[in-house]
């Protein structure tokens, strides 16, 4: 089981047509919001989760629920996927967006497209046996494999573009301020 209610919810699939007329219409909603006021570029997310099980979270987004775990040898119940595996997801799923959104922009056409992200970690900082090294990855691999009409050298140029202007990508690659407090 990996999401609250057994099932995945469906994404419909659309047409190149339809995904072409959602992006363009998406971007200039955003232009027009921003060239009204700046202040409409900035967003704030905010997402909450609750311990449960052995070391499971139950994460709420808006309407979304997820269940967020670890394998046996990490002391999970292995329900769900990790949160380092959800971090790669998270990788990857913006970068699918940010492709989308930058082949519209530039003309490109794409017909499928799959990315694999493969991350590195050493736990012996996580379980305290040397503090010295990361607690998070050291190293992340991302794969992408379009396919379309457009040369190879094309996508190599929006796959430039995209690791320019993708959120997510930029929180691997930049440190961010956290705080924290325990209330």
């Amino acid at each position: 089981m990996t999401l609250l209610n057994d099932q995945l919810p469906v994404i419909a699939d659309v047409t190149a047509d339809e995904r072409a007329q959602r992006l363009a219409e998406a971007g200039a909603t955003w232009r027009d919001r921003i060239a009204r006021d700046a202040a409409n570029a900035e967003l704030t997310y905010r997402v909450t989760g609750r311990g449960i099980g052995s070391v499971g979270t139950e994460i709420r987004s808006g309407k979304h629920r997820f269940l967020v775990d670890e394998p046996a040898a990490l002391a999970g119940d292995d329900a769900a996927a990790s949160p380092v595996e959800y971090a790669l997801g998270s990788l990857i799923s913006c970068q699918v967006v940010v492709f989308r959104l930058y082949a519209q922009a530039l003309g490109l056409t794409i017909d499928d497209i799959e990315i694999t992200a493969e991350g590195d970690i050493d736990v012996r900082k996580l379980f305290g046996i040397d503090e010295s090294g990361r607690a998070g990855f050291h190293d992340v691999r991302v794969r992408v494999d379009i396919t379309g009409p457009n040369t190879a050298e094309e996508y190599d140029s929006l796959r430039a573009v995209v690791e320019e202007h993708c959120p997510v990508l930029d929180l691997f690659a930049n440190r961010v301020p956290v705080t924290g407090s325990l209330a």
